[in-house]
């Protein structure tokens, strides 16, 4: 709470929102267990939207949801979903903020508007909520209650500004026109939904939100004018101790280092250096001793005498397979490299992962792209090309030309396959609101192999370094 109201007093002094009005959100809440010890057990987010006097000490620094809470805990993701969107477009005139936990959700949710926005337009002409979407009794009642009686008027302004749009640019500004910026996780893995939100927002803004772990939070963003790509999060030094793992960077001079390379001892919070990259280690309140988050991070600056943090990525090796070491930022940066050939062609890259493929000798990359329309082979191929040489590690390059390492195979899958990802993850207890599509998919994940394995419809190898 202390980070929210700290970031909030930041954010609310740029772009204000005194006056009332409410938030457009896309936020679930999780299942909830009893641990062996009788303890309930439950994500951070569940607990502090069900723990009692939450909304009271929020107000002020949060302004209401559109969404009922019946909605937020509802049983079914899409038909929570569904009805986050309906209860936006009622409250169309009051929303101020629109925001989810992560880039990943709000990009998700404004696919779904794009395919289910005519049904939404027949739900508020009619007064009520489709039968077919809305099944849960206790939902039903909660968005009933909302739409109490038939509007064709807003039907008819929603209907006509949704057919007004080229490509759904700029859908959220034109549906909730006093919206003052867009706010969610724009960082780390989440970066790759940049450029598809600013699409939505139009020239709304959107604002990088706090950094924070499930072991505590970190930092916040005190200069939210900032675009997400340039985002810092200062540290709030009284939220926990902090230590920082000095990092050297690899011989290539990689912007992210192998966070078990070349370790030194700890420094702490006021003896970092601007420009070098760290390990973030905490100690809490909670009980957490020296802990390694695992993250690491560049230091940009100093806000007074506490460091401004920029989250570069997870130490942890995604791909690597004889001496090559690549993270999830650099298969990031190799996805973005490529996929500027697909631009030209008006494609685009909807979701990503990767495998190190070591069954077969020599091992290799396997790239899996779920693109937004079909492209031709030859464009395909110059994609796969440039995916291989995107990995600009020394031990890859190297691997590569002596065929230690083989060919980087690019598959390309159906429309829906990363859905069907996130259904199987779902399906075996995963938070939606803390879901993260993996970026790696290791060997020992099988299922998740096989879904991808098959779902592809094409398969291409690299003659880069042929």
């Amino acid at each position: 709470m202390h980070v929210y109201r700290t970031s909030f007093a930041f954010r609310n002094r740029a772009f204000p929102v005194d006056g009332g009005g409410k938030a457009l959100q896309f936020v679930y809440g999780s299942r909830r267990f009893t641990t062996k010890g009788g303890l309930t057990a439950t994500t951070a987010t569940t607990n502090l939207y069900l723990a009692q006097g939450y909304k009271a000490a929020v107000r002020g620094i949060q302004l209401p949801s559109c969404s009922p809470d019946e909605v937020i805990f509802g049983p079914d993701f899409a038909e929570s979903l569904y009805c986050h969107l309906l209860c936006g477009l009622l409250f169309a005139g009051e929303v101020r903020v629109v925001f989810a936990m992560f880039g990943h959700n709000l990009a998700l949710a404004f696919e779904a508007l794009e395919r289910v926005w005519e049904e939404l337009c027949h739900d508020i002409r009619r007064g009520a909520p489709s039968p077919a979407r809305v099944t849960s009794p206790a939902v039903r009642r909660a968005v009933s209650a909302l739409l109490a009686a038939p509007n064709p008027a807003l039907a008819d302004e929603v209907a006509r500004r949704c057919a007004g749009l080229t490509d759904w640019y700029g859908v959220i500004p034109a549906l909730w026109p006093n919206a003052r910026y867009v706010h969610t996780i724009m960082t780390g893995s989440m970066e790759h939904y940049v450029r598809k939100l600013r699409h939505y927002a139009g020239g709304l803004p959107l604002v990088a939100m706090d950094y924070g772990a499930s072991e505590g939070m970190v930092g916040a963003n005190v200069e939210p004018e900032m675009p997400p790509e340039s985002a810092t999060f200062t540290v709030l030094p009284n939220t926990a101790y902090f230590e920082f793992i000095p990092l050297k960077a690899s011989d290539d001079g990689a912007a992210c280092p192998d966070a078990s390379y070349a370790e030194a001892e700890p420094v702490g919070l006021t003896e970092v250096t601007v420009g070098e990259h760290y390990e973030v280690v905490m100690t809490t309140f909670a009980g957490l001793y020296r802990y390694r988050l695992g993250d690491v991070v560049k230091v940009a600056g100093f806000y007074n005498s506490t460091p401004k943090l920029k989250f570069v990525c997870r130490g942890i090796l995604t791909l690597s397979i004889n001496v090559d070491k690549n993270n999830e930022q650099d298969v990031q940066l190799a996805v973005d490299t490529a996929s500027k050939i697909l631009a030209a062609e008006r494609l685009e890259v909807l979701e990503y992962t990767s495998h190190a493929d070591a069954s077969s000798d020599p091992g290799h990359y396997v790239i899996f792209w779920e693109l937004n329309a079909e492209a031709n082979d030859d464009v395909l191929q110059s994609c796969c090309d440039e995916l291989d040489r995107a990995f600009v590690d020394a031990g890859y390059v190297s691997s590569r030309k002596t065929k230690a390492i083989g060919p980087l195979e690019l598959r390309v899958l159906q429309p829906g396959t990363f859905q069907k990802v996130m259904d199987h993850y779902l399906s075996l207890g995963a938070p939606v609101n803390q879901f993260k599509l993996p970026r790696c998919v290791a060997k020992s994940n099988s299922s998740v192999l096989r879904i991808l394995s098959s779902s592809t419809v094409k398969v291409l190898f690299s003659t880069a370094y042929e």
